[in-house]
């Protein structure tokens, strides 16, 4: 379980097809504190580590996962938000994250507030998936919270911190990122309209 709160950057370094999985290695300053076996979100992708070094680490992505993500997308040398699952302990700074994108989504708009920046962004409303007005939503891992929701279709604000400690400032009109809707929102829904 993860809370949307962007820890660190990964860099990615190798991209690696086998078969029909992807492996990628990405340099981070966190590799020295990651253990095999552990679950690590990237830009909101929960994946299991295998193998790590000092500085670097791997992980590998199932062809379901490169289908329903922007995995397909990286490129060498792409930061990747990062996040370590929550501890026990932990303090949910932001919402209830499974690491389970829904669907991808791109940015439409990207406005500069002078001092903080609106991205607005467009997805494909017939998958049933829905954001609500001041409501959570994750972007690329990062909890946020949603206005002009409409369906398929909403925004986000972004202040000045969250712009630098994540890959949003390397975000452009066009680029494709992945969204988590909130898991009560999900469940609402499920219970509403049963199974079709």
């Amino acid at each position: 379980m993860f809370t949307g709160i962007i820890e660190s950057y990964g860099l990615v370094k190798e991209i690696r097809q086998d078969g029909s999985n992807v492996h990628f290695i990405l340099e981070s300053p966190l590799a020295s504190e990651l253990k095999i076996d552990q679950s690590l979100a990237h830009d909101g992708v929960c994946l299991t580590v295998v193998e790590t070094s000092s500085d670097s680490y791997q992980v590998t992505a199932v062809q379901e996962t490169i289908q329903k993500t922007n995995l397909s997308s990286w490129k060498l040398g792409k930061k990747v938000n990062l996040e370590r699952c929550m501890p026990a302990n932990g303090r949910f700074d932001g919402h209830i994250v499974q690491g389970h994108v829904d669907q991808v989504a791109t940015i439409t708009g990207i406005s500069d507030q002078d001092g903080s920046w609106i991205f607005d962004f467009e997805f494909d409303a017939s998958t049933g998936n829905v954001t609500v007005e001041k409501g959570s939503i994750t972007v690329n891992g990062t909890s946020l919270t949603c206005f002009n929701s409409k369906p398929g279709s909403f925004s986000v604000a972004i202040i000045p911190y969250t712009y630098a400690h994540t890959n949003f400032h390397q975000l452009q009109i066009g680029d494709r990122v992945n969204l988590e809707f909130d898991i009560i929102g999900k469940y609402i829904k499920r219970i509403l309209k049963g199974y079709e």
